[in-house]
This record gives C-alpha cells, sequence and structure tokens, in this order.
C-alpha cells in the first residue's frame, strides 16, 4: 500500500529512483555557479585574512567540477557504509565513517 502522499500508481521510491537516473545520465553540474562562486569567495577571504583575489570564471568552474567530483564520491562511499550496516538510509555516520576509511591523503580531514 503506497504512502499517503504517494500519487496513485506509484511505489514508494519510485520518484528518487527517476531522479537518480536522470541525474546520472546527465553531465551538467548540479549545483548553480552563482551561490558556488560565492562561497568560494567567502571562503578565500576567511583564509586569505581578509584580501580579496580575483577569481577567473574557468578556475571556479575547474574548481567546481573537482568538488563535486569529490562530493559524489563521498556520498556513494557513505551508501555503501550504510548497506554494509544492511540499512538502505544513509545517516552521517556513514559518511564520517567514509571519510575515516578513505585518509588523510583523500581529503578525509
Amino acid at each position: 500500500r503506497a504512502p499517503f502522499n504517494a500519487p496513485p500508481g506509484r511505489r514508494p521510491g519510485q520518484r528518487a529512483l527517476q531522479e537518480i537516473r536522470k541525474y546520472q545520465s546527465s553531465t551538467r553540474l548540479l549545483l548553480r555557479a552563482g551561490p558556488f562562486a560565492r562561497l568560494v569567495r567567502e571562503l578565500c577571504l576567511l583564509f586569505t585574512r581578509g584580501v580579496d583575489y580575483r577569481w577567473q570564471r574557468m578556475a571556479l568552474l575547474a574548481l567546481q567540477e573537482a568538488t563535486e567530483a569529490f562530493v559524489v564520491r563521498l556520498m556513494e562511499d557513505g551508501y555503501l557504509c550504510s548497506l554494509h550496516a544492511r540499512r538502505v538510509t544513509l545517516y552521517p555516520k556513514d559518511l564520517q565513517l567514509a571519510r575515516r576509511l578513505r585518509g588523510l591523503e583523500a581529503g578525509g580531514m
């Protein structure tokens, strides 16, 4: 029996699987460029003690590509940890374990 908020004729999780397939088949970036650029500039100000650097658009694009690839791989590893624990729900402790297993070289801590 379908949950109350599910449209008739659809099983639970079917919409999520449809979205996953859509994003896996696309090559476009998942985050919008504007908010990501603002975040990078804000973090740059923090780490350079107020010195405002200029960023080329291609540099921001390369940084966003690398960031999204890192996050996607981390989520994949975290999901494998949740499956190992015989769960289908991803918990923060799964992501923490994935980061710990990766070590410092691969962006651990």
